[in-house]
This record gives structure tokens, sequence and C-alpha cells, in this order.
């Protein structure tokens, strides 16, 4: 805005007008520079009718009002000022503006308050951009309409500095010097905002503060993208608002989203997007977003931030019957960070394919054409983007007799070849690779093969690199191994009962077997010790990762739907323990809280998670009607038993949030009491729903209806195994004695309500720690389908500024020690401990609070643990204590070679950068060694896995 002549012309007019100011010789002007000039009222007056001629024009002048209207505004500054200094002195030239702005707020002048500030943030531009030159050397961008001009360096600078606003420790001169390195003579102009983005990316590890910046920078390449020209944080909330209805019907005309989209009222939920909360992403969750979420036509993104988390909340409220209601309580919930829902609820919410469940669990049955139908099924339901889980365990084994053809199976092996090689074929709709995990119960007479699956060694025929593959151990299994008792392995054919029992009655049709089998009778039977048979599972965990150490009898013992049929696997993450049979296939949607969102000084804010749960337990339930099913199996399982898996993340955050070390009984018992609250809730959440919408359909008969509570199940778990074999607290801080009597009279919506998921990418987006996940590392480069992103505790960063430790040979310090700072000794002991790192902190740690939280979840937990110098004792206690603590499921086995590398002689090693291993589809920490010594290898769980990702 220039002033003009009519501005000074018409400020003059109405000096006259202006109240008197007391003696101005008592007030001065500081200006920026630090000159001191006199105070002069009249300056006021022609600063707000320049913002007046920006927004109404010249013609303006020339209205008595607006004079009026000037002069009124002009007073109520100067006596603003006036009453802040009664006894005058210096009054800063940014003060003076402030009250203005407030004046013209104040006043309901909003569109020249806007006017006024757009010209404030343009002078300061200006300002800062006077001493920002051309390089020497001439560089001329190339554009894509085919036409060249020079880069205009002062305009690169103000979108820096815009990206920069209001984040004090961040330097956009720096930003700008390290892209201009990265710049040549004919450059593109994507690639120039490319090299700003990256010059700034690569200042996180320095200061976490540039991960907002180059979101921030990334958003400005986006939002040109999609509206087609540049726009300004400030102009956001108007463009979200024009811009909202014609996305979604450039949408539905390419026939990506739901007609059904355009019957909601549009102009409601456009002026309920929030354009502030684009500034709550960090890099590495707004490029997900950008790289695999955002709708596009033919590669260009039509999606913003605020309108994709609207598109989903419109999917998700789309039967609801205040739409527009529902969806405004949707899109708040994840546009503040809240709740999350998972990705497949991300990807197709409000569009023509609204497959929004995560897990599929089938059981595969002994014949043929049951092999080929689940394999088929499969195919079907991952290509909606669903993650797969298994049930393997009815077919017969090698050597089985054949009736039909009176010849001997191949087992179960050559099948399990086909099931991996369906899901390299079929990826989970163009977005990410296919993702399946198996079960095999472990007297399965092929189960010792079955753990060689994922070996590089062999005959590749019968080896499976890209599924996962899981043990199904029943407690008597566990039982003889503490006795160092003798293990029975048989074919399903023959004993094909023992697949539908647990507990008491599978111990009792096991020991009958085992006679049959040692009389002869069975024609396939064979008898191991025990313990030889637990230390190969557990070294094939440790070579290999898999198969995963599941537990059948406390998923089925303490499962609320016993009554209906039995859990015969878990799915792809380990989290969800629902039965499965020849005719139905188990489906669980999910969604995760943040945690770190609903925590206070004085720790959880139990009054918002109540209203975080009960909202996202209503989108969760909303998934189940809303769903496209590709199989009528899931269709069938989902409306008949309705479960769902809310979850949250964020944990480790939480617990550096409260100061508490991950590896202390405080974090056990947080651990505990946020577990708690969260099942309160949402137990309450779904027996509300049931009075409002019905009770599932097979609610009678369940625990729920019996009074039985997840907590009370401990108790029947004790007395099928025996309570020598169970150790686990059972103490409670809520009045579930209420809850479970409204229950029993209220009845429930869902059948299971909670399952702790990995959360991979989801806590990516907003930018928290994954699900209950430890710190790996305090600094490291994370790898996933959107590239390698540095991470860095800013925790830590935060604490080590607060005692002045952090600086450039700090950094170089924890680099070099690989992210830990337990050898860094001037970083102070308290320090150390919390912010121990997962391979520092006893694995029992870990378990320890998973079984806190067990004892209130419905379903499981996917629980990954951490083992530094892994030994077969190590292990072999660890995963007894798991079973002992209750816990029904464990996921990944991580750990470390057994010796440490050692650094080379230059101080500050390259940052360890994580990066895949093909062969295992795991990952292997890499550092700058010596070539005498070892490098370090750590087996990661695919949630890290660029090829995987594949729950969350």
């Amino acid at each position: 805005m220039q002033l003009g002549s009519e501005a000074n012309s018409f400020a003059s007019k109405i000096g006259h007008n202006l109240a008197p100011f007391g003696d101005y010789s008592l007030y001065h002007v500081v200006r920026r520079n630090g000159e001191v000039v006199p105070f002069d009222a009249s300056r006021i007056a022609v600063a707000i009718t320049k913002a007046y001629i920006g927004v109404h024009g010249h013609n303006s002048m020339s209205s008595v009002g607006v004079r009026d209207q000037v002069s009124q505004l002009t007073n109520m500054v100067v006596h603003a000022l006036q009453s802040r200094k009664p006894a005058g002195g210096g009054i800063h030239l940014e003060e003076i503006q402030d009250q203005v702005e407030l004046a013209l707020m104040r006043s309901g002048e909003h569109e020249v308050a806007r006017s006024y500030i757009l010209y404030r943030e343009e002078r300061r531009h200006e300002r800062e951009l006077e001493g920002v030159k051309q390089p020497e050397q001439k560089i001329n961008v190339n554009y894509k309409d085919g036409s060249s001009k020079e880069l205009n360096i002062k305009y690169i600078y103000g979108v820096i500095q815009a990206a920069c606003e209001g984040l004090l420790e961040v330097n956009s001169k720096i930003i700008l010097d390290e892209a201009l390195k990265n710049l040549y003579d004919g450059v593109s102009e994507d690639e120039v905002f490319k090299s700003v983005i990256l010059a700034a990316r690569q200042l996180i590890e320095n200061e976490p503060a540039y991960n907002f910046v180059t979101a921030r920078l990334l958003l400005h390449s986006i939002r040109h993208e999609v509206i087609g020209r540049e726009v300004s944080q400030l102009e956001m909330t108007e463009v979200y608002r024009s811009y909202f209805p014609e996305y979604v019907k450039k949408g539905i005309e390419a026939e990506l989203l739901d007609p059904r989209l355009a019957e909601f009222d549009l102009s409601v939920l456009a002026a309920a997007l929030e354009a502030k909360r684009d500034y709550q992403f960090k890099y590495l969750g707004l490029q997900t977003l950008y790289d695999r979420y955002f709708i596009h036509i033919r590669g260009r993104r039509i999606e913003l931030p605020q309108i994709f988390f609207m598109r989903v909340a419109m999917g998700l409220a789309i039967n609801e019957v205040e739409r527009e209601k529902r969806a405004i309580e949707f899109y708040k919930l994840l546009s503040s960070f809240d709740f999350m829902s998972s990705t497949p609820t991300l990807f197709n919410s409000g569009t023509l394919h609204s497959q929004l469940s995560s897990c599929y669990l089938s059981t595969v049955s002994d014949d043929l054409i049951g092999i080929y139908d689940a394999i088929k099924e499969n195919a079907q339901l991952s290509k909606f983007a669903g993650g797969l889980g298994n049930d393997w365990t009815p077919i017969r084994s090698l050597g089985a007799h054949i009736k039909g053809t009176n010849g001997k199976s191949q087992g179960v092996i050559p099948f399990l070849k086909v099931v991996n090689d369906t899901c390299v074929a079929v990826n989970q709709g163009g977005k990410r690779k296919g993702a399946a995990c198996v079960y095999l119960e472990s007297w399965h007479a092929d189960i010792e093969e079955f753990m060689d699956l994922r070996k590089n060694t062999g005959d590749d025929r019968r080896r499976c690199h890209d599924i996962n593959t899981a043990n199904w151990i029943p407690d008597l299994f566990m039982k003889r191994v503490h006795e160092q008792g003798e293990w029975s392995l048989f074919s399903p054919n023959e004993v094909a009962d023992l697949h539908d029992k647990y507990g008491k009655e599978f111990e009792e049709a096991y020991l009958k077997y085992e006679q049959l089998g040692a009389e002869g009778k069975l024609r396939v039977y064979k008898k191991i010790p025990a313990l030889q048979l637990w230390r190969k599972m557990l070294t094939m965990l440790f070579e290999t990762g898999h198969p995963w150490v599941t537990f059948k009898d406390p998923c089925n013992i303490r499962s609320p739907q016993q009554h209906t049929g039995v859990v015969h696997s878990s799915n792809l993450c380990t989290e969800i323990t629902l039965n499965t049979n020849a005719n139905e296939i188990a489906v669980c949607n999910l969604g995760s809280v943040n945690l770190v969102n609903h925590l206070t000084d004085k720790g959880l804010d139990l009054d918002k998670l109540k209203r975080t749960i009960a909202t996202a337990m209503r989108m969760l339930d909303n998934v189940i009607d809303i769903n496209f099913y590709p199989v009528v199996k899931a269709r069938n399982s989902n409306l008949k038993h309705r479960p769902v898996g809310l979850g949250f993340m964020g944990f480790q955050d939480a617990l550096h949030m409260l100061r508490i070390p991950y590896s202390s009984n405080e974090a056990v018992d947080f651990a505990d009491k946020s577990m708690e609250a969260i099942a309160y809730y949402a137990y309450m959440a779904s027996t509300d729903l049931a009075v409002e919408r019905g009770r599932y359909s097979s609610y009678e008969g369940s625990l729920w209806s019996k009074g039985i509570l997840p907590l009370d199940s401990l108790k029947l778990l004790a007395d099928a195994r025996g309570s020598q074999y169970i150790e686990v607290d059972t103490s409670a801080t809520l009045d579930w004695d209420a809850l479970r009597q409204k229950i029993q009279e209220q009845g429930m919506r869902n059948s299971n309500c909670l399952a702790i998921a990995p959360t991979a990418t989801i806590s990516n987006i907003i930018g928290v720690s994954a699900c209950i996940e430890p710190t790996y590392q305090n600094i490291f480069v994370k790898s996933n389908l959107s590239g390698e992103f540095t991470v860095v505790n800013e925790y830590l960063v935060r604490d080590l500024k607060q005692r002045s430790l952090w600086d450039e040979v700090m950094l170089s310090d924890i680099k070099y020690f690989d992210g830990s700072l337990a050898r860094i000794e001037r970083i102070p002991a308290d320090l150390r401990e919390l912010y121990a790192t997962a391979f520092e902190m006893d694995p029992s740690w870990l378990v320890e609070a998973a079984s806190r939280r067990q004892k209130w979840i419905d379903q499981a937990q996917s629980l990954n643990l951490y083992v530094a110098q892994a030994s077969g004792r190590k292990l072999d206690e660890l995963y007894r204590l798991a079973w002992i603590r209750g816990l029904k499921t464990t996921y990944y086995l991580r750990t470390l070679g057994a010796t440490s590398a050692e650094k080379s002689t230059g101080r500050g090693g390259e940052l360890n950068a994580v990066s895949a291993d093909g062969s295992a589809g795991q990952f292997s920490s890499r550092v700058n060694v010596d070539t005498a010594a070892p490098a370090t290898d750590a087996k990661f769980c695919s949630i890290d896995n660029p090829d995987c990702e594949s729950c969350q």
C-alpha cells in the first residue's frame, strides 16, 4: 500500500478533530533504528487512512462518516497510549501500531484491520530485504510455460521469512544462503523451492524449530500447486472458504469423491475450517500427507491439509442425522491432532471406495477350494489397503493322508509361498505394499519348517521373504517348557478339534491325542522336548525376526466373545484378537488418541480425554456401517459383532513431559493409570452408543452381558492356567462397579473396543512418538516411503538448552554415540536416565508396562521388545516373563549385536542413518567403524520399513 497525497491531505483535515493528548512534549516515539522523534498524532490518522483507502478506495475519503470514524479511531489509539504512560516517556513505534490494530478490531472494522496488518507485514519484509542482494552470478529460472526469468532473490527471501514467522530460534538468512548454494543458471521453478526446503531441513538436527519452518515452506509449495497461485497464511481463511466447494465439485467430477458429499451444506463446513491449524505440522507429517494421502488428479493434488481432514470427517458423518454438526465435530478432533483415524480411513473416507478398515483376520479351511478362496480373499482385501492375518493351522501337514487321491500332502508351506507372492502382486491400493501375517499353532507337525520360512538359506521354494509369521502358542506348551516336558506334534486333519479348543478343554483333548499317538493310532505323530522347540522359536526370532510369539489361551479366555467362537490368530501387527471361522472374516477399525494432547502439568486431563474418546468411538462405530467390504464374509462378521480398536500414541512423549524415565516404577504406574482411563471412557462410550443405536447383535452371552469386564477376566485366566503361572497386578482407581452395572443395564454397541496398534504413519503425521514405543535413538534418520527424515528428540534439546549444554560439540557427540547419552559425561545423570534409549533399558520394563495395560484391554497391543547383546538366556527369561505377566501377544524382537562397534578416530561420525536390508525386509544400523571392527546390526520391525508401514 503506497502513501498517497489523499491520505496526507485527509489526515491534515481531521487534525483539528483530534482530542488533546496532554503535553506533547512529554512523549516521544522510538523508531526501529533507535532514532527518537517527537510524538505526532496525525501520523496515526495517516496510517488508519491508508488502511481505509486500501479497502474502500480513494473515493471513500469524501465521506464525512469516514472522516469521523478515522478521528474516533485515532483518538482511541491516543488515549490508549496515554493511559499506558500517563507521566509521558518513550513509546515504541511497534506499540503504536499494535494499538491501531486493536482499535480497528474493537470498532468492528475487520476488513480495514486486515488491510493494516497486511501492510505491516509487507513493510516488515521490505525492511528485512533491504540487505539482501542478487547473487553475483546471474541465475535464470525456467518456468513450466517455457519462459525464463532472473531469480527474484527478494521474493524467495520473503517466502522464507514468512515461514520463520514467530519462531525466535531460527534464522531466515541462513536458509537463504544454503539454498543459493544449490541453485544454478537454468534451474527449474520447482527445483528452486526444493532447494529452499532442503536447506531448512538440514538445519533440523541443530535446532528442532526448523522442523516447523521446513513444513511451512513445503506448505507454500502445496498451496501453489493446489490453488494455482501464491497464497499467504493470512489469506488462507478466505481461500479455504472459497476453494472448498470448488474442491468438492472437482473431486466428484473426477470420480474420486462420493457424490453425496455435495449434499452437505458446504458453506457451513467451509466456515469451520481453521487455517491456523496448518501450522501445527512438522515436516515429516506434512510430507507424508502430501506424498500418500492427499487426493490428486493426474498427479496434481487438489487437497490442502484442512480440506483433507474435512473430507475424512464428512465421509465418517455421511450417515449421521445431523451431518454438518457431526462432520465439524469429527473435523475438529482430527485437525487438532487429539485423535487420528488409521491410514485406510484417511486414505478412503469420503471417496467412492470407502474401505476404511485396517485389519482382516481369516481362517483357512483344509481343502483346495477353501485354500484358494482364502488366497483370493487376501488379494481382494489387500487391494483396498487392508492388512491381513491368516490362520493356517487347519491345513494338514506334510505327509498327511489325502483321502480323495489316496496320496500324501505337501503340507502348509507350499501354499504359504503362494500367499507370499500374492502379497507382492496385489499391493494396498497402489499406495503401499501388501502385508500379511500367517499364524500356526505350536502343535502342528509343520511347525519346525514353518519357523524356517524367513531364513535366507535353504530351498527358496520353501521360503517366504515378504510375509510375516507368528507362533500361536497354547498355555500347555508353555507349561511343558517350564516343566521341561515332552511336546507332541500332530497333523490337523487327525486332531481337528484341537484347533477350536483352548484352556482346560484343550489340555484334555491334547492328552487324549498324545495317548493315541503313543499307541500308533495316528498317521502323523512326532514327540520332541518342549524346551528344544522353545529354543528354536527364540533362535529363529533372533535370527530372522520371525515367527513372533503370541499366546492362544489368554486371547481366548479373556475374549468377551468366547460364546460365539474362537480366536484363531491375531492380525498383521498382533493387536487384534477376534473370532474367525469358515464363514466369518474378522474386521477391525482402528484409530488412536494422542496422549500428548491430553496432558496437563498435573497429569492426564480426564475431562478432555472423556470427550475425545466419546467422539472417537462414534467415528469408529460409523466406519462399520459406511465401510466398503471387498468380501461378504467380512461384512457379515463386522455388522454382527461391530468390533473397533481404539488405541493411543505418544506414550514416550508423555513420559518426557512428566519427567519420568521409561525404565521406572513411575512409568509402569503411568502406563496402568493412563490405560485404565482410556479403557473406562471407551467402554462407557460404547454403552452410551448402545442406548442411542442399539446393542450389537451377538451381545447376549458375552462376558459383557455377564458383568465380566476385561479386568475381571484375569481371574478366568488364572483359573484355567493355574495361579502359579500368572502374576498380574489387579489394582484399579476408577469406579468400575458403576460402569459394570451400566453395561449390564444398557449393553454394548461394540463387541470389542480397544487395541493398541503400531501407529507408525499416523504418529508421524501428528509428530509424536509411535504408540507405546520407547525412544530408539535421540537423533537418527528415519526412512519411509516419503524419503529420509532427521528425527531429533526435541525434549532433550530443550533440556540441554536450559542447562546451556546444546551446541555443535554436543550434537557431534550425540551423533558419535548413535543417539545415546550414556557415555557423554558432561550431560547430567538425571538427563541420561530420563532420555535413555530403548537398548539401554532392561526390556523387562517394557513387559511390566505392557502387563499393566493388558489388564484393561479387551484385545491386545503391538509390543516390540528391545534387547541389547541378546543371548538365549535373556530371550528365554524375557518371553517367559511376558507369558507369566498375562500378555496376549508380542510383536517384533529388536536386537543389537553382542559386540559394540569401535568408532573411527574422527570425532563426529556420520548420523546413524537407517537403511533397508532388502533380503530380510528388516533394517541395519550403520555407523562409521574401523576396518577391524564389526558393524552393529539392529533388526527393526516393519512399521519402520519403507516397504511396509502396514497397520497404521
